[in-house]
């Protein structure tokens, strides 16, 4: 049997970004306003929901790789008190951006081991991000992939959809689910 995927981005997605500067403790993180609905109809249609996200602040010593599971636990611990759910995997890449860098998006090595490992259907899945390179990732791995934020068709044009918020991606979701 195969699995339908949402990958989630963690930064501008799961949470509020700190534009210039990397979320550390439960402190800063904050979820973005729509998250917890998205997340709660992800679950309910049975789709496997997995974040893959770069995190570099480890590989520049701003924070250690315990800190980012610490947070990662009381990221899970929030969900479930407010949706009943956690997250079925997370993927971090805390790589430097060089260009030997081999888990970072745009490279898609996080969601390729995701879909090897839960069996995943690329075509029936589909990556949310807010960055460019969230998309590249996502239509490398062969998934539908949504730009959440004030972009246009023209700045990626290989994006199934170019949204400004989460309710509006929820939308797309809803609308598109069985295609």
């Amino acid at each position: 049997m195969v699995d339908r995927i949402v990958f989630f981005d963690r930064d501008g997605i799961v949470n509020e970004r700190i534009v210039g500067d990397y979320v550390r403790s439960p402190e800063e993180f904050v979820f973005c306003k729509g998250f917890f609905a998205l997340f709660k109809w992800v679950k309910s249609r049975g789709y496997r929901a997995i974040i893959v996200s770069n995190q570099q602040g480890v590989g520049k010593g701003i924070m250690t790789a315990e800190e980012l599971s610490q947070l990662t636990v009381w990221m899970h611990e929030q969900l479930h008190a407010f949706c009943g759910e956690t997250f079925d995997d997370v993927y971090y890449c805390t790589e430097l951006e060089t260009p030997q860098a081999q888990c970072r998006k745009p490279r898609p090595t996080m969601l390729l081991n995701a879909l090897t490992k839960w069996n995943g259907d690329p075509a029936q899945s589909w990556m949310i991000g807010d960055m460019p390179s969230d998309v590249e990732a996502g239509v490398a791995a062969g998934v539908r992939a949504i730009l959440v934020g004030e972009y246009t068709p023209d700045d990626v044009p290989t994006a199934f959809a170019i949204v400004p918020d989460l309710a509006t991606c929820l939308h797309i979701l809803r609308t598109h689910e069985g295609i």
